[in-house]
Parts: structure tokens; C-alpha cells; sequence
């Protein structure tokens, strides 16, 4: 399997640093230890060290570009054997070549070979496992990131989706309502337009941002109301309250434009009298409610429970959002069909867009 070699400064200052400690432990510890010559002591530490500290560069550097997808620990080991005989002949023939006319220490080199060998493959080994070790937790957390950012892509491209599905409905019933205006009551008709401008201005300069903050929010649906007013007149009439600790509260943007869609199509449609849609909204242990009711008659219809694709869009998208399905409620009691929407709320709220 072919890598990329990875940049790890601190690994390279830890061969650096490793070495060079090894090099001094190692020269003083073959002249108090071992009694050797000073010149041969440090001669025979800077050989067997410098080359170790090459050695396990050279291993640390190929396994960022090589790694098998079965036995990499097999591989490990076997590559780091060969690579100790390589070192182990290379420094053995050095030392005797410059050492040939000492005789004492030639005997001594030739009795460490098996210690040589046996600390050099430990050396060697347990540093190849490192640098596989931090290859493969390198390796997993791009992979983690880069599966992250696929399923972001996605949530958003599917939230994008779920917001775009809730207009043309909305737009095809505004549409209508003019063209039956028109001839009737143009004034009012031209006046639709207006407001039906505003909504959908609105709409696109919020169409990229995640949050908005809960007045902009009801602002939006402000302009909605206004529209369906004009189709409805009197019969339709509504009552927002919002506590004035929500204000610097956020939310997603065109969430509750589908919910007030709701409570108008089943309080008004099957009715000719006038009715109150109700808003509210609270905080609570950091959580933002929104509560929407509006009455309904028994008799000619059953409550809407929640399965239309206003109602499921909004949970779907408050589920992509915070991973939770407890976000939507919906409930009735006495004649009056009550929605209930909580929004957790993001630690930084500096940044709605």
C-alpha cells in the first residue's frame, strides 16, 4: 500500500535527540564499564550510533511510503532484522578498518557482536512500530475527517433540499389566491404581490445562513401572515408573544413558516368561521420553545398527527442539526391542535451565518 510520508517534526527531533543521548550513554558507558581507550570508546559509540540513529530514519522514512494492508507488524519485524544485519555488517567492517592494528579491541568488538545486534534490532524494531503506529493513527483521522466531511455535505445538501421543498407549495397557493384577486379586488390582489415580494426577498437572503436570531425569525413569518391575511381577511387573525429574554435566542431560519401553514390549512379550511393562531415563545435551561396552536373542529376533521410534509420536514431537519428526536412535538386538547418546537442552542452565537 503506497503513502504519503508524513511530516512529523517531533518524531525527527525524537531520532535526533534519541541518538545523541545514546551516543554519550553509550561512549561513557565503554569507558567506565568496559575500560576501553577513550579514542576506541567514542570511535566505536559514534559509529554504532550515528548509523543506528540512520538506520532508524531510513525505516521510519520508507514506512511512509510503504505499508502492507495484511502483516504490517510481520513486515515490521522482518524489515527491521534485515535492516539490523545491514547496520550490524557495515559498522563491525568500519570499526575493524580503522581498529585493524588493535588487537585487544578487535577481540572485544568481535565478543559485543551478538549485544550489538540483539540492542540495535530492539532499537530498530520498537521505532519502525512507532512510526507504523503513528502512520495508521494519521491515516484513521483523515479518514475520520474526510468521512465527516462527506456526511456534513450531505446533511447540508439535504437540509438545502428540505427548505427548498416548502416553497413552490406555498408559492403555487399564494399564485392562485392573486389570479382569483385580480378580477375581484385588484387592489388587494396587487397588494399580495407586494407582500409576496417581501417573503420571498426575505427568503433568499437567508437562504445560505444556518441561524438566525429568533426576531428575524418571526419578522420572516410576519410577511407570511400578512400574505395569507390578505387571503383569508378577517377569518384570520393571530397572536404572537415572544419573552423578552429570547431576543438574542437563535434558531433555524424557515422553521416555522411550515408549522403556521399547518395550523392555517386545519383550523381554516374546513371552517368559515374566524379563528386566533397563537405563537409563543420561551426559554428554558437553554433551550428555545416555540409553541404554535390554532383550534380545529372535531366533527369535520381528525388532528393532524404529524405525518404531513410540513410536520416530518421539520423534524428531519432538526434531526440532521442535533443528532436528537424528542425536538418536535405535537399534541390535542379542547378543540385546539398544539405544535411544539425546541431548539438547543449553539455555544457560539456570534456567528449565525
Amino acid at each position: 500500500m503506497i503513502k504519503r510520508p508524513l511530516s512529523d517534526k517531533y518524531f525527527r527531533w525524537t531520532i535526533a535527540v534519541t541518538t545523541y543521548v545514546f551516543l554519550l550513554l553509550y561512549g561513557v558507558l565503554l569507558i567506565q564499564w568496559f575500560k576501553l581507550g577513550t579514542i576506541n570508546a567514542w570511535a566505536d559509540s559514534a559509529v554504532h550510533t550515528l548509523l543506528l540513529g540512520v538506520a532508524v530514519a531510513i525505516i521510519a522514512h520508507n514506512l511512509g511510503y510503504y505499508r502492507p494492508a495484511k502483516g504490517k507488524y510481520v513486515f515490521v519485524i522482518c524489515y527491521s532484522t534485515v535492516l539490523t544485519a545491514i547496520w550490524m555488517a557495515v559498522t563491525t567492517c568500519w570499526l575493524k578498518y580503522f581498529f585493524q592494528a588493535d588487537h585487544a579491541y578487535l577481540q572485544w568488538l568481535n565478543a559485543a557482536v551478538p549485544i550489538h545486534f540483539l540492542v540495535a534490532w530492539l532499537v530498530i524494531t520498537s521505532m519502525g512500530l512507532r512510526a507504523l503506529l503513528m502512520y495508521d493513527m494519521a491515516e484513521q483521522q483523515e479518514a475520520l475527517e474526510r468521512r465527516e466531511a462527506t456526511e456534513r455535505l450531505s446533511r447540508e445538501a439535504e437540509l438545502y433540499k428540505l427548505r427548498q421543498q416548502l416553497q413552490p407549495h406555498f408559492l403555487f397557493n399564494s399564485l392562485n389566491s392573486i389570479n382569483a384577486l385580480i378580477v375581484l379586488r385588484p387592489q388587494q390582489a396587487r397588494e399580495m404581490v407586494l407582500k409576496l415580494s417581501d417573503f420571498l426577498r426575505g427568503t433568499l437572503k437567508r437562504e445560505d445562513q444556518q441561524w438566525i436570531a429568533l426576531p428575524e425569525e418571526l419578522q420572516y413569518l410576519q410577511w407570511y401572515l400578512d400574505i395569507e391575511k390578505v387571503r383569508f381577511g378577517h377569518r384570520l387573525s393571530t397572536e404572537v408573544v415572544a419573552d423578552e429574554n429570547t431576543q438574542q435566542l437563535v434558531m433555524p431560519p424557515m422553521l416555522l413558516q411550515p408549522v403556521v401553514e399547518n395550523a392555517i390549512k386545519y383550523g381554516l379550511y374546513d371552517t368559515t368561521e374566524a379563528i386566533t393562531i397563537t405563537i409563543k415563545a420561551w426559554v428554558q435551561q437553554d433551550m428555545l420553545y416555540v409553541q404554535v396552536q390554532n383550534p380545529y373542529d372535531s366533527a369535520l376533521q381528525q388532528p393532524h398527527q404529524g405525518t404531513g410534509f410540513g410536520l416530518s420536514s421539520i423534524r428531519r431537519r432538526l434531526y440532521l442539526l442535533f443528532a436528537r428526536q424528542d425536538l418536535l412535538e405535537v399534541s390535542s386538547d379542547d378543540q385546539i391542535f398544539t405544535t411544539l418546537i425546541k431548539v438547543p442552542q449553539p455555544h457560539d452565537k456570534s456567528n449565525h451565518n
